[in-house]
C-alpha cells in the first residue's frame, strides 16, 4: 500500500509538471506567434510580380442579364468580380476565412444574390479546403457563412428558379478523412437550416447536381465514394451512382438501366437545354477506362456513346460536363486538354487548345453570342469568340498559386524563386536598377510543370533545385540555363520509390 501511494505521489508531480511543460510550451508557442505578427506588421511589403500568368480556375458564373459580368471561383484565390468582361476585377472574398473555392451560383431571381462553395471540387493531393457554404445579398460585398461548415469540397449549388429560399448543395465532404458533412442538402430557408437527403457519413458525397429547366422538382445527382491517403487513393466503390428526384431532391431514386454495373469512380453531368430529357454522364471506370452515357427519357434508360474519359492526373482532377445552350449535341468534357463533341457523345475531339493552357475545370457561355465561350483552367481564364478557333488570355487575373519560395545569398540584389500550381518554378531579381523597378522581362522560367519547393546552393547563387510532380528534381544553373535530372533513381533489382505529388 506504501508503495502503490509513492506511485501515486509521483504521478502526480510527473502529471504536474508535463502539464507545466505544456502549458510554457503553448505559452512560448504564444508569444512567438505574436513575435512573428509584430515583425510582420512592422513590415512594408512590395509587388514583384509576376503578371505574366494566372491560376487555377474552378468555377465561372456569368451574370444572366449582363454579359460584362462574371463571377471566378478560383482554387486558391478566392473569389473575383469583374462588371467589364475583364478589363479589371474586384477580390471578393479577401476577409474571409476560406481562400479555397469549389463553385457559384446566382440566384435567377435576383442575380445579386451570390452562393459560393468553398473548398475545391477536385480530389487531388494538393487542393484546400473549406469551411462551408456562403451567400452575399449585394453582389459580392459583403457575406454570411450559411453553414455546412465540416462539408470541406462542395461541388455544385443550384438555386430554385422561382424560389430564393430553396437552394440544393453537392458537398463531397472530406477528402483524407471519414464523416463531416457529405451528400445532397437541401434548404427551404434561404440556408439558415439545411437537411441531408442524399449520400451518407463515411465516405459517399455528391460531386454533381442537374434540375430540369422544365420541372424544379426533377433533379440529378451523382454520388461519389472517395478516399484519399498519403500513400494511396480510393476514387470509387458501391456508393457511387446515379440518382433522380421527382419531389425538388426530397427522396431520391437509383437509375441503373443502360449504366455500368460494376464499381464507378467521379461522374459528371449534364442536360441539353433544347431538350432536358436528354442527359448525359461522363462515368469513370477500374484503370482511368470509364465513357459518356446518354439518355433520351429523362433518366430511365441509358445508353454508352463512347469511351472518352478524362486523362492526365486522373479523372478525380476534371470529369466535369458542359452542354451548349445554343448547338445541340455540343458538349465538352474537362479535361487536361478538353475533349468536345458535335454529335450528342458518340464521337469526341481534342478541343484546339494553341496558345492556351491545358487541365481544363469550367466553361460558361453567353446566351446572345453562340460563338463565345469562356473556359477556366489551371493557367486562369481564356475566351474565344469563334467557337475555340482562337484564345485570348485573360492576362489580369493575378491568382498564381505558390507552394513555396525560396532565396539565394547574390550580393548585391539577391534571386527570389517561387514553385507554383502547374505554373512552373519562377525566378526574379529582388532588386534593379532600371528606373521602372523590376518588370514581367526580369522574370525567368526555371523549371515547367508544378513548381513545388526550390532550393539554392549557399556560396553559389547560380545553381537552383526545382521540383516538378510526382518527385521529379532538377538542378538549375542560372549562368547556362542547363537543366540536370537528378532524381534520385532504384539501383538495378531494387523498387523504386513512391513519391507523393511534390
Amino acid at each position: 500500500m506504501k508503495r502503490l501511494n509513492i506511485l501515486l505521489v509521483l504521478a502526480c508531480l510527473f502529471g504536474s509538471v508535463i502539464d507545466a511543460n505544456a502549458q510554457r510550451s503553448k505559452k512560448n508557442e504564444g508569444d512567438d506567434a505574436k513575435d512573428i505578427s509584430s515583425e510582420i506588421a512592422g513590415l512594408s511589403f512590395r509587388h514583384v510580380g509576376p503578371a505574366l500568368m494566372s491560376g487555377r480556375v474552378s468555377d465561372i458564373v456569368i451574370h444572366p442579364d449582363n454579359s460584362n459580368v462574371w463571377y471566378v471561383a478560383v482554387g486558391s484565390g478566392g473569389v473575383w468580380k469583374t462588371e467589364n468582361s475583364g478589363t479589371t476585377w474586384t477580390s471578393l472574398f479577401d476577409g474571409q476565412a476560406s481562400y479555397s473555392i469549389g463553385c457559384l451560383a446566382l440566384d435567377p431571381q435576383n442575380p445579386e444574390i451570390v452562393w459560393v462553395g468553398s473548398g475545391e471540387n477536385v480530389g487531388g493531393r494538393h487542393v484546400g479546403y473549406g469551411d462551408g457554404i456562403y451567400r452575399s445579398n449585394d453582389g459580392g460585398a459583403t457575406w454570411s457563412n450559411m453553414g455546412l461548415e465540416s462539408s470541406e469540397h462542395l461541388s455544385k449549388i443550384i438555386v430554385h428558379p422561382a424560389n430564393s429560399d430553396v437552394v440544393w448543395v453537392a458537398s463531397q465532404g472530406p477528402l483524407w478523412s471519414q464523416g463531416g458533412e457529405r451528400g445532397v442538402y437541401k434548404t427551404t430557408d434561404g440556408g439558415a437550416t439545411w437537411t441531408r437527403t442524399l449520400g451518407d457519413d463515411e465516405w459517399v458525397g455528391a460531386t454533381d447536381l442537374l434540375i430540369d429547366p422544365r420541372n424544379p422538382d426533377l433533379l440529378y445527382a451523382a454520388t461519389w465514394q472517395r478516399q484519399r491517403s498519403v500513400a494511396g487513393y480510393m476514387g470509387g466503390g458501391p456508393g457511387t451512382a446515379l440518382y433522380k428526384s421527382f419531389d425538388g431532391g426530397i427522396t431520391w431514386e437509383k437509375l441503373s438501366n443502360g449504366l455500368p454495373s460494376s464499381n464507378m469512380g467521379k461522374i459528371g453531368l449534364g442536360i441539353s437545354p433544347q431538350n432536358p430529357d436528354v442527359v448525359y454522364a461522363a462515368i469513370e471506370l477500374e484503370r482511368r477506362s470509364g465513357g459518356v452515357y446518354r439518355s433520351e427519357d429523362g433518366g430511365a434508360s441509358w445508353a454508352k456513346m463512347s469511351d472518352a474519359v478524362s486523362g492526365g492526373t486522373g479523372p478525380h482532377y476534371y470529369q466535369e460536363l458542359f452542354v451548349s445552350p445554343h448547338h445541340a449535341d455540343e458538349i465538352y468534357l474537362a479535361d487536361n486538354y478538353m475533349q468536345v463533341s458535335y454529335d450528342g457523345g458518340k464521337t469526341f475531339v481534342r478541343m484546339n487548345e494553341k496558345e492556351k493552357h491545358v487541365d481544363n475545370h469550367a466553361v460558361a457561355f453567353k446566351k446572345e453570342d453562340p460563338n463565345y465561350i469562356l473556359v477556366g483552367c489551371d493557367g486562369g481564364l481564356y475566351e474565344s469568340f469563334d467557337r475555340t478557333q482562337n484564345w485570348k488570355f485573360v492576362d489580369n487575373l493575378p491568382v498564381t498559386q505558390f507552394y513555396k519560395l525560396a532565396v539565394d545569398d547574390a550580393e548585391p540584389f539577391y534571386y527570389i524563386y517561387g514553385g507554383t500550381q502547374d505554373n512552373n518554378t519562377q525566378g526574379v531579381i529582388s532588386q534593379t536598377d532600371n528606373v521602372h523597378g523590376i518588370r514581367n522581362s526580369d522574370w525567368f522560367v526555371v523549371l515547367g510543370g508544378d513548381g513545388h519547393q526550390p532550393a539554392t546552393e549557399p556560396g553559389n547563387p547560380n545553381i537552383v533545385y526545382a521540383q516538378w510532380q510526382e518527385g521529379n528534381l532538377n538542378r538549375h544553373d542560372r549562368l547556362t540555363g542547363e537543366n540536370i535530372d537528378i532524381k534520385p533513381q532504384a539501383a538495378l533489382g531494387e523498387v523504386s520509390e513512391r513519391f507523393n505529388w511534390d
